[in-house]
């Protein structure tokens, strides 16, 4: 017996080569449907001969699910050879959080996912350190302790992957997780790891930025949230922010001012994620 359409709202995200016609095909393919289009947003890199990214929201009824993907494929992917992706608003994505011992970015990840900000499960925070399990616990989320050290490196990340896949995570992230990850760990999760980094690349990447900001006499300083690659702080940016600083501030004052920078690049940059609101390509993000 065929299963009842249910009323869902799906996101589009698409990438293809610029052409008249691309979203008047898009269209029409969900007015065929008797779908309801809610939003929709697009850039061109050049009208003549650049890409075309669009994300839009659509209202509609369907079992089929497999079955429209498909149509789509056949009918508007292929002809305008287009990158697509289909998520689904009843879908909700699974995500981890990694963290060593500084609690400001997990804490902040954790006020704003209770109060229904974050609209995203939490199965799995994993930590090297066992400072932070009380306030996972309470909030019912299960914490795994995996302490790092050069000896037992390849093990606990093997670890850290079960643990991921066991709880089928839809992406990971290092909420000031201060371990580099292997490039096999990377490799698994392609734009799929979010990172908060504590300065305004790429400026200063690596480690003690604040130090470095201070030593280097800066007036401004940041935080970066980018997805992980195999090039260490180099991976596409996704969100950042800044604030103004002086020769009177102190490094412990950069420290302070860049944990509250680091918090809500964070927070903007999984909201994005969880919202679908990130195409990349290449090196590069593009954020409606």
């Amino acid at each position: 017996m065929q299963k009842p359409p249910v009323q869902t709202i799906a996101c589009l995200l698409i990438c293809c080569p610029d052409r008249p016609g691309i979203v008047a095909g898009v269209s029409m393919f969900f007015f065929q449907l008797g779908a309801n289009i809610l939003d929709a947003s697009q850039h061109s890199t050049d009208p003549r001969e650049g890409l075309f990214f669009m994300r839009m929201e659509i209202q509609l009824d369907i079992a089929d699910r497999a079955g429209l993907e498909q149509s789509f494929q056949e009918k508007v992917a292929t002809p305008l050879a287009m990158e697509w992706q289909l998520h689904y608003s009843d879908q909700r994505k699974k995500m981890a959080i990694m963290v060593s011992s500084y609690d400001h970015c997990l804490m902040e990840l954790l006020w704003r996912w209770r109060n229904g900000e974050l609209e995203a499960d939490i199965p799995v925070v994993i930590s090297n350190h066992t400072k932070l399990e009380k306030e996972c616990t309470l909030l019912d989320i299960p914490f795994h302790y995996l302490p790092v050290d050069a000896g037992n490196k390849a093990e606990q990340e093997q670890a850290a992957i079960s643990l991921l896949e066991q709880h089928q995570v839809d992406f990971t992230v290092l909420a000031r997780y201060m371990q580099i990850l292997s490039p096999r760990f990377v490799e698994l999760y392609p734009q799929r790891i979010i990172n908060i980094h504590h300065s305004f690349l790429p400026a200063f990447a690596g480690a003690r930025p604040y130090l470095n900001a201070y030593t280097r006499g800066v007036k401004l300083i940041g935080a970066t949230a980018h997805y992980v690659t195999n090039e260490l702080d180099e991976g596409p940016i996704i969100e950042q922010d800044v604030a103004r600083v002086s020769h009177k501030h102190s490094v412990d004052d950069l420290v302070m001012l860049g944990r509250d920078i680091e918090r809500q690049v964070l927070t903007r940059a999984v909201k994005a994620h969880i919202e679908n609101r990130v195409i990349v390509h290449g090196n590069k993000t593009i954020i409606f």
